[in-house]
């Protein structure tokens, strides 16, 4: 896993191989399909190792928070925000939901509960849960590649997560006041990208 996290982060998903990974591991090549059947194994294995070690302390860290206006933006800010301070792992997290590993399937989970209490509470309107997941995710993702590219800077997550508020039907100016709330401490760091 640390070879496949070093090559990917160095070429991107689209450019990395099995036979590089094994390389970099110094294992024969026919070693990288013992512990994974296919390369798309190896993704989800990736995909599903992100979700559990930043996006559940992502949902820790606003456990009690009881608002479901305010946990959407705060789970918005933060991925937001990993892109400004992890622009590495953006990178990949990025390359791995492209490249079609069920990323977005683990994260997905969190979303939509925050989207359903928030729906229960009377803080949203929307027509369609599978169109309000599709606006979140896709404004979330297209935000944290704007940071990447240099674009925008922290404030695009409080912006990006107001205009998301909005989205899901909630007034302006309250939405732009929940998007600004002090974020919960976060405990959790992402080691660094493992160099080749």
């Amino acid at each position: 896993m640390r070879a496949a996290l070093a090559v990917l982060g160095r070429r991107g998903v689209a450019g990395a191989t099995a036979q590089e990974v094994s390389q970099v591991a110094g294992v024969a090549s026919g070693t990288f399909y013992s512990h994974f059947g296919t390369w798309e194994e190896m993704l989800r294995s990736l995909a599903l190792w992100f979700a559990d070690s930043f996006c559940r302390h992502i949902d820790e860290s606003y456990a009690h928070v009881v608002d479901g206006a305010e946990r959407m933006a705060i789970g918005n800010r933060r991925y937001i925000l990993f892109a400004c301070d992890s622009p590495q792992w953006t990178k990949l997290i990025l390359g791995l939901a492209d490249a079609g590993a069920p990323l977005l399937d683990h994260i997905g989970e969190y979303p939509l509960r925050d989207l359903r209490m928030g729906l229960e509470q009377q803080r949203f309107r929307i027509s369609s849960e599978r169109a309000a997941m599709d606006l979140i995710a896709g404004t979330v993702l297209q935000a944290m590649r704007t940071v990447l590219a240099g674009e925008a800077g922290r404030s695009h997550a409080s912006a990006t997560a107001a205009t998301v508020l909005r989205g899901l039907g909630m007034p302006y100016d309250e939405a732009e006041a929940v998007a600004r709330r002090p974020l919960p401490p976060l405990r959790v760091k992402l080691p660094d990208m493992p160099k080749v």
